[in-house]
């Protein structure tokens, strides 16, 4: 009796400390970041993650870079000194991260307002209208779906292969997993380039996690997608603005390690964000003021 209860316990820890698996889905992203020049086209990997209770849908380099990232960092921590690391490490193009639980598909987006990570929940249904079109697209045997959504209409192709009822970004409820979807203007277009399994799979990343230790998204904020926009379209307009009564309490002369000027590098990391969001104008979704003037 005995050694059954130290069997059952052994398994029970086992259980308890299983670390958890996660099927990789790559999808290549091909869209038009500005929509005053739509002709000029940018690529980028995003990866879909589907474990047994949720997906996690993300830019790639939000977690291809963590091994470099993680060495780096080690580094300066044993030596004591302060590296300059966009150099070496690339920031993501798309800092939203998109979750939907299962089995019910409810969807969060989260984004960073600078210091602050902000989210919201989207209860918008997705009607899907399938058709009888088929189509290889890449391995899969794949069937034609359309809908409108954010204000764009959308073609996707799914297939009945892979038993996920998931896709890129927040497209999801279809019969199987989403291997290719663009909207008719192909503004935006995902399409599947390959797939594996991630054994010891952790959710957060670790440059999530060392962003947390230095305070950024370390404040976890839920609000309406009507707040979100707000906050959002603040930010676009000021992108520091939330800090700026603190970046002006920094003495003139203060200078990191390296002797970089504190000042300096805030200027600089202000002029390159505003640099991008300007030049990153052209939205998955498009917002209401958007809309109403395309139907005008």
């Amino acid at each position: 009796m005995k050694n059954i209860f130290s069997i059952v316990l052994i398994a029970v820890f086992a259980m308890a400390n299983a670390q958890e698996t996660a099927n990789r889905f790559f999808y290549e992203l091909t869209y038009a970041p500005n929509k005053d020049s739509l002709e000029k086209k940018n690529k980028e990997m995003m990866i879909l993650d589907i474990t047994k209770d949720k997906s996690i849908y993300r830019d790639y380099l939000a977690v291809s870079q963590d091994s470099i990232l993680k060495v780096e960092v080690e580094a300066m921590q044993k030596a004591g000194t302060f590296k300059d690391l966009s150099k070496s490490i690339k920031q993501p193009k798309f800092s939203h991260t998109i979750t939907k639980t299962y089995p019910a598909m409810d969807i969060s987006y989260a984004d960073y307002i600078l210091q602050d990570k902000v989210s919201y929940k989207d209860d918008k249904p997705f009607e899907w209208k399938i058709l009888g079109d088929k189509a290889k697209i890449g391995e899969y045997n794949a069937q034609k779906a359309t809908t409108t959504y954010g204000g764009r209409n959308w073609v996707a192709w799914f297939t009945t292969d892979v038993p996920f009822q998931d896709g890129p970004y927040k497209f999801k409820g279809l019969p199987g997993l989403i291997v290719k979807v663009e909207d008719d203007a192909k503004n935006y277009s995902w399409e599947l380039k390959g797939n594996k399994k991630i054994a010891n799979y952790e959710p957060e990343s670790y440059g999530e996690k060392l962003m947390k230790q230095f305070g950024q998204g370390k404040n976890n904020l839920e609000v309406n997608r009507d707040k979100f926009e707000t906050m959002y379209a603040a930010y676009k307009k000021d992108p520091f603005g939330s800090i700026r009564s603190q970046m002006a309490m920094i003495p003139a002369d203060a200078k990191m390690p390296d002797g970089t000027s504190i000042s300096q590098m805030m200027r600089d990391a202000e002029d390159r964000l505003k640099k991008q969001l300007k030049e990153n104008n052209n939205s998955i979704e498009l917002n209401a003021a958007a809309e109403n003037k395309k139907k005008k």
